[in-house]
């Protein structure tokens, strides 16, 4: 028990890993696994947001995913795990991307109605990538309105909200159960193991073998 209060205890000093929910979290728990890490908790079955491990000098916190890159750039979190998309979207200073994990694969593309004709004036994009759908429309030479949205991208061009949508694709099945079809490709996306700065300097030898692990799993 002493253990567990000593890993939540702000004055911690070992290794914290930021995670998010969902896929993410899914696809890193048995690259964790390989390294000898894994969480004494189920995050599934608990509400709680910082899990101690079986290494007493690595702990974990699930964040949402746009938060990731923030906790580790001010040193929150040592290291993290986020989509190249997030990465792209908020930016992340002070923070190495130290490697390409290889899971959470999708592709960042634009989609709009299937078949349908774009208007003949300036378009709206309804995204919550804001700016990289206007890096992305600025590299083309087009000047275009952006819509920022946070979910259900997809209802935006059926509603006339927005002309076309920029987000992630996976199997593109959201896409066609509501009538859209993918477009025009912007990049792929995987998720990125980052570290902060500092950190990789102070805890180096903490990150190593989690680093040489994660390495042989993803060539594995």
């Amino acid at each position: 028990m002493t253990e567990l209060i000593n890993q939540a205890d702000s004055d911690f000093d070992g290794l914290t890993l930021a995670l998010s929910k969902g896929r993410i979290l899914k696809e890193t728990l048995p690259l964790l696994k390989n390294a000898g890490i894994e969480l004494l908790e189920d995050p599934k079955e608990s509400r709680k947001l910082i899990f101690p491990t079986t290494n007493p000098d690595v702990r974990v916190l699930i964040l949402r995913a746009s938060d990731v890159p923030t906790y580790v750039e001010h040193g929150a979190a040592d290291v993290g795990v986020a989509g190249k998309d997030v990465l792209l979207e908020h930016g992340a200073k002070h923070v190495y991307e130290l490697l390409d994990l290889q899971i959470a694969k999708c592709k960042l593309m634009t989609a709009g109605i299937k078949n349908a004709e774009l208007p003949n004036r300036r378009l709206r994009i309804a995204t919550k990538y804001v700016n990289v759908a206007r890096a992305y429309f600025a590299s083309r030479g087009q000047q275009v309105d952006i819509i920022k949205l946070y979910g259900a991208m997809e209802l935006a061009p059926l509603v006339g909200l927005g002309d076309l949508i920029v987000d992630v694709v996976d199997t593109g099945n959201t896409l066609r159960a509501n009538g859209l079809e993918p477009l025009e490709h912007i990049c792929e996306v995987s998720s990125r193991l980052i570290v902060n700065q500092a950190s990789y300097k102070r805890k180096f030898a903490l990150l190593e073998p989690i680093l040489d692990s994660f390495k042989q799993s993803v060539a594995g």
